[in-house]
């Protein structure tokens, strides 16, 4: 098989993580749990938390402007802004146009994706597309999520879960570079959206007091059968991506899984055929950042030089809707 050659590459990666740190010990202050109940279900020691007034917008800009920073292009340069996030700051204007405005992006159009912790791998694709359709030269992709504020912090089985954060790509026309999106497969089921979903806040059921005192704008999972599908689902979006780029899971130089959680992590790799050694995992620093785990991960890979010249880097998610997929990168 002909192996594809990449149009988009990324080429300048940056992630904001605030600085309040909620351990397992603190969450424990809270909760009937313990830092070892949380640790051996979830891998997660640590999350962090978005202070008051530090909003998704202002993380998502924070990580766009590092991004920006590596890629060395200016706010002008920028096409398209495509911000994924499960947690808009307001409902009208999108999250985009916030952050654009905090970057002072003027010359680029914005918008939000919703795709839950896939949103990263969705946001990429639709740049992608974008890009190669000759409608831009820039792209910057942001993914910047507050959990926080939509965590039942009185449900031990999810609050343990989640943390906050952002991260964000820069993408170019590759020009023959060699490094780039080799390929991409992303997957939807919307009849299992009852598995995890927020009940109540919007139009079907409108924000009221009621609805805030039962805390039905809250988070609500279905954890054993949500393991079961992400480990089956990302380990085929897995495959699909590496047959496509001609790839095998010899060949992956680095994957870059969603932080869900640690169990999912390690199944998803087995299942993929990729020793752990050749994963990349920091849930038990920051939990699960929805779909700024994928970026944040990218980012700290390419700091901790984990990732070079020619390396073949597999990235994988799985979410509410439910979504999930992978992409097939040479960096």
């Amino acid at each position: 098989m002909r192996k594809p050659q990449p149009l988009v590459e990324i080429v300048g990666t940056g992630r904001y993580l605030p600085d309040c740190v909620l351990t397992n010990d603190d969450l424990a202050k809270r909760v009937e749990t313990s830092d070892e109940w949380i640790h051996t279900r979830t891998g997660i020691r640590e999350r962090r938390i978005a202070p008051e007034g530090v909003n998704a917008a202002d993380m998502g800009a924070a990580a766009a402007q590092r991004a920006m920073e590596c890629a060395q292009v200016d706010p002008g340069e920028i096409d398209v802004i495509i911000l994924s996030t499960a947690t808009p700051d307001r409902w009208l204007p999108s999250t985009a146009c916030d952050t654009q405005a905090l970057l002072g992006c003027t010359n680029a159009f914005a918008f939000d994706v919703m795709a839950a912790c896939t949103g990263f791998l969705y946001a990429l694709n639709v740049a992608e597309g974008y890009l190669m359709a000759g409608r831009g030269e820039v792209a910057l992709v942001v993914a910047t999520e507050k959990m926080s504020s939509i965590t039942d912090w009185s449900d031990r089985k999810t609050c343990v879960l989640f943390g906050d954060g952002a991260g964000a790509v820069v993408l170019r026309k590759s020009n023959g570079s060699g490094r780039g999106i080799l390929s991409s497969h992303l997957r939807s089921d919307g009849n299992l959206a009852d598995l995890l979903y927020r009940p109540g806040g919007g139009c079907t059921e409108p924000v009221s007091q009621a609805l805030l005192d039962n805390g039905r704008h809250l988070i609500r999972m279905e954890g054993r059968e949500i393991f079961k599908n992400a480990v089956r689902s990302m380990a085929e979006a897995c495959d699909v991506a590496l047959q496509q780029a001609g790839l095998t899971a010899d060949d992956v130089d680095l994957l870059i899984p969603h932080q869900a959680n640690v169990r999912i992590i390690e199944a998803t790799a087995k299942y993929a055929g990729i020793d752990m050694e050749r994963v990349y995992v920091n849930v038990d620093r920051y939990g699960n950042m929805s779909s700024a785990s994928v970026p944040v991960g990218l980012d700290e890979a390419v700091e901790k030089s984990l990732i070079g010249p020619e390396s073949n880097v597999l990235t994988v998610a799985f979410g509410a809707g439910l979504t999930w997929g992978a992409m097939a990168l040479r960096w």
